[in-house]
């Protein structure tokens, strides 16, 4: 998908423009919407359709409808589970410890009563309850909310950007032409603290940067879900300390 390609290109790279010379390194940040944590829900959704392809049993629905679905609860359960913890952890402040917690409790539960097959037994209890769904369900919904991860990813997010150079962070908005400039003398980044689950495992890495502007029109912007926010901090800090005189000099 370019997705590994995009991150590359996203470090400190040096573009050439004809008869001006090289112009000053950039870093380009992104900031990535929570649906870029979503990623798991589209995978699990395409695993069970191939397990509801390969283990599954046409039935008729209606004479002229047949219909590939798993005979057991288990990759339903499996699934409605993925998004259920999706939810909690894209929505909530459930993070640190409890993460870790929370996700090993209940992937234990899950792969324990399907191992004794008895995922089918308790929704016996309730009549007309089931976690089963056909084939089609699950390729139709990873389909269009891969679908939707990936304009999210590569269009929609990308219409603001953060460009750092020497002496100067530029806020690129494309929809309107419009950009901020700051000088980034008294220019102070951070990184908040990663989440082992949240951030390490579903941001592949990603976290939030703050930035606080110096001056008496002091400023904090947040910039959320940044990939591979701790390269991007090691890149900033050797970036915003060259000099601009120092860039003109070396171009000179």
């Amino acid at each position: 998908m370019g997705t590994q390609q995009d991150i590359q290109n996203a470090d400190i790279k040096d573009t050439f423009t004809p008869h001006a010379g090289p112009p000053p390194p950039e870093i380009k940040i992104i900031s990535h919407s929570n649906i870029f944590y979503w990623w798991p829900a589209w995978v699990a959704g395409f695993a069970v359709a191939l397990i509801s392809y390969m283990q599954g049993r046409d039935v008729a629905i209606v004479p002229e409808i047949v219909e590939r679905i798993h005979p057991s609860n288990n990759p339903g359960i499996f699934f409605i589970a993925v998004l259920v913890l999706l939810v909690v952890f894209t929505t909530t402040k459930l993070r640190g410890i409890y993460s870790v917690v929370t996700v090993v409790t209940v992937a234990f539960f899950i792969v324990l009563f399907a191992w004794f097959e008895w995922w089918d037994n308790i929704l016996r209890f309730i009549p007309h309850i089931s976690a089963r769904a056909n084939m089609g369900f699950y390729l139709l919904f990873s389909t269009t909310l891969l679908g939707v991860w990936l304009l999210a990813f590569f269009v929609f997010d990308r219409l603001t950007i953060w460009r750092i150079r020497p002496g100067q962070m530029l806020e690129e908005r494309r929809i309107g032409g419009q950009a901020h400039s700051y000088d980034t003398n008294g220019l102070v980044f951070e990184k908040r603290g990663q989440d082992l689950f949240h951030d390490i495992i579903l941001g592949m890495g990603a976290g939030d940067l703050t930035v606080t502007t110096g001056g008496a029109n002091r400023q904090t912007i947040q910039i959320p879900n940044v990939l591979l926010v701790g390269r991007r901090m090691k890149a900033i800090e050797k970036l915003i300390a060259v000099k601009p005189d120092d860039v003109r000099a070396s171009q000179g």
